[in-house]
């Protein structure tokens, strides 16, 4: 193994003003407060491994100009409340490592061995080998503001067959719809670069994407502020959990989605909204078999929605920086509940689908602003974040990465041919919807979404060889698992 780092300015950066702060939006506040890590899978020769390296670094470079909130520290706002600040000098490390040599093979994975297990987490091993330190997911003090963390980092490592190339960034500066537009953003900046590394015919930026004041309620006076809830902690009762990967074809998404509408056709529900479904009745069906529960006790039900293509007074840019999605749950919206023997068999799937339905169109432009003038007079906002596992056994909730389309991103040198967030450990009862691969999609043209299911371990046997289950979803293999017992995690 070998290694280099390097610390990248952004372009144009003798001329940027000595500091530089921009504030956290009100909505920022309502994320979790972890690292993210996106890892993207690059099939490349040996001749090619080399070229990519000044691709990359002066890619990022441009891409930290324009993406501003990635290069510096969260810290405190002169003027109060949290912000990304960046002095003239603030640098964002980029580590390149090489784990292809004769003497690395049997310890490192190589492409083919990734691709054969769906790039995995637990293909790749230890997570910390592709990582910038201390940026691997998870609630942990060092992603706490008071730490004072450095926003992104970035890391490349070459393995017989190919490259693995992990985005970091704290949540603060995006979800996964404003990595989507950071990532599009630096493909095709470096593809304009392997193009022309001379005079390089860049894309455009819009400023405009840097502009959250959609999403930002100005403090009210010290004397209207509040004390808000104390900050969530993991909920006691969740198990040893894994991430099971799992993959339904494009014609099976199309039967179930047929099945799960209504057949007088009076109202329209999505693919999403069918798989859901059947996801939210296999799931639960298992789990009442370990958590004790009450047949007509409410079930929550959770999901993350983009606002990008909901906001209409003003629209956004598609690429807009930040933290642009609000949360659809159950317990907050005027419709009811649905309780768990509703979910298990007594609802149809189509009511089912149609709960989920209904939850995605109330959230609104419109309901989000109430929400945020109810945030705003919040003292401490650092305290809202959204905590999945604080939530109770039973509970699910959904976040569908469909639209940030990692592999149609062309860097040039090479197309993104898989990606994959990479996990030391579980979040329980969340489940993330992957976009479908493309090049060398196992399943070809039939080849769909993928979905990264939190399950509890004890009931993953029950869950796989449920008959009706495999009707629908194909099992990927085992993603991730929980290494700590619940018991011995701190809050």
């Amino acid at each position: 193994m070998r290694s280099e780092a390097f610390h990248l300015h952004p372009s144009g950066w003798q001329q940027d003003p000595e500091d530089e702060y921009l504030k956290l939006s009100t909505l920022d506040y309502c994320i979790a407060m972890v690292y993210n890590g996106y890892g993207l899978f690059f099939k490349l020769t040996d001749e090619e491994k080399p070229k990519t390296i000044p691709v990359l670094k002066r890619g990022l470079e441009i891409t930290l100009s324009q993406c501003r909130q990635l290069c510096g520290f969260i810290e405190q706002h002169p003027d109060g409340g949290l912000c990304f600040h960046k002095n003239r000098d603030s640098t964002v490390e980029f580590h390149v490592q090489w784990l292809d040599g004769p003497e690395d093979e049997g310890k490192y994975p190589s492409f083919d061995d990734l691709e054969r297990q769906h790039f995995t987490s637990q293909a790749l091993g230890n997570i910390d080998t592709w990582s910038v330190s201390p940026m691997t997911y998870g609630e942990k003090p060092e992603a706490h503001p008071s730490s004072r963390p450095k926003v992104a980092a970035f890391k490349a490592t070459f393995i017989r067959g190919g490259m693995v190339f992990v985005m970091h960034h704290h949540h603060y500066a995006n979800d996964v719809m404003g990595w989507a537009g950071e990532l599009h953003q630096m493909a095709e900046n470096c593809a304009a670069i392997w193009k022309l590394p001379d005079n390089p015919d860049l894309p455009p930026w819009d400023p405009a994407c840097l502009d959250l004041s959609p999403v930002t309620v100005p403090d009210p006076p010290e004397d209207q502020r509040i004390d808000g809830p104390p900050a969530p902690l993991r909920h006691p009762d969740h198990r040893f959990n894994q991430f099971l990967l799992f993959h339904m074809r494009k014609s099976k998404a199309a039967a179930l989605k047929a099945l799960a509408s209504p057949a007088d056709g009076s109202y329209w529900i999505s693919t999403y909204d069918a798989c859901m479904a059947v996801i939210w009745r296999t799931l639960t069906k298992h789990r009442a078999k370990l958590f004790k529960h009450d047949p007509k006790q409410p079930l929550l039900w959770g999901e993350a929605v983009d606002m990008r293509k909901r906001f209409h007074d003003p629209a956004v840019p598609p690429r807009i920086q930040g933290n642009v999605v609000f949360v659809a749950l159950g317990s907050k919206s005027p419709l009811p509940q649905l309780t768990v023997e509703e979910v298990i068999s007594e609802a149809p799937l189509t009511k089912l689908a149609w709960y989920i339905r209904q939850l995605t169109n109330g959230v609104t432009q419109e309901a989000m602003a109430a929400a945020l003038q109810a945030i705003a007079p919040v003292r401490d906002k650092t305290a809202l974040f959204l905590r999945i596992d604080s939530f109770p056994p039973m509970s699910n909730f959904t976040t569908d990465w469909r639209d940030a389309r990692p592999c149609d991103a062309d860097f040039g040198f090479a197309k993104v041919y898989g990606f994959r967030f990479p996990f030391d450990m579980v979040t329980p009862g969340l489940t993330v919807v992957y976009p479908a691969r493309t090049t060398g999609a196992p399943a070809g043209e039939d080849e769909g979404s993928e979905f990264l299911i939190g399950f509890e371990r004890e009931l993953v046997q029950d869950l796989l060889e449920d008959e009706e289950w495999g009707k629908w979803f194909e099992f990927r293999g085992v993603d991730s698992e929980d290494k700590v017992p619940p018991s011995g995690r701190g809050g």
